[in-house]
């Protein structure tokens, strides 16, 4: 089944706010680390955003996998960056990573065509 990866995207931007309604110190402290964490430095946002795409897919996380390839366009990711970043992963990952590499490139497909 081929997931929408917009509305998976948007469905899980909207559960976190919910979850950080409930717990806030945890998700404003998981949302200052993710900030810190991918902010312009010796290695680009682009490059953050790309590792942590190759890292989803290598532990298998279909909301990771909509986040960084979003995140990854936004941070003016090409397509092809985003699928060397595919390739990089399943080396590292072998079967599986192939997998949800597919959901990678899936989720870059739609996200392009949303642009």
């Amino acid at each position: 089944m081929i997931k929408d990866y917009g509305k998976h995207y948007n469905d899980l931007t909207r559960l976190i706010k919910e979850l950080g309604s409930s717990i806030p110190e945890t998700i404003g402290g998981f949302n200052s680390l993710h900030k810190a964490s991918t902010a312009e430095g010796v290695l680009s946002t682009q490059t953050k955003e790309l590792i942590a795409l190759g890292i989803a897919i290598t532990v298998r996380c279909d909301g990771c996998i909509a986040f960084h390839v979003h995140d990854a366009i936004e941070a003016g990711a090409s397509s092809e960056e985003i699928i060397e970043t595919i390739g990089v992963a399943v080396m590292m990952g072998g079967g599986p990573a192939l997998m949800y590499g597919c959901e990678a490139l899936e989720a870059l497909n739609q996200f392009v065509v949303l642009q």
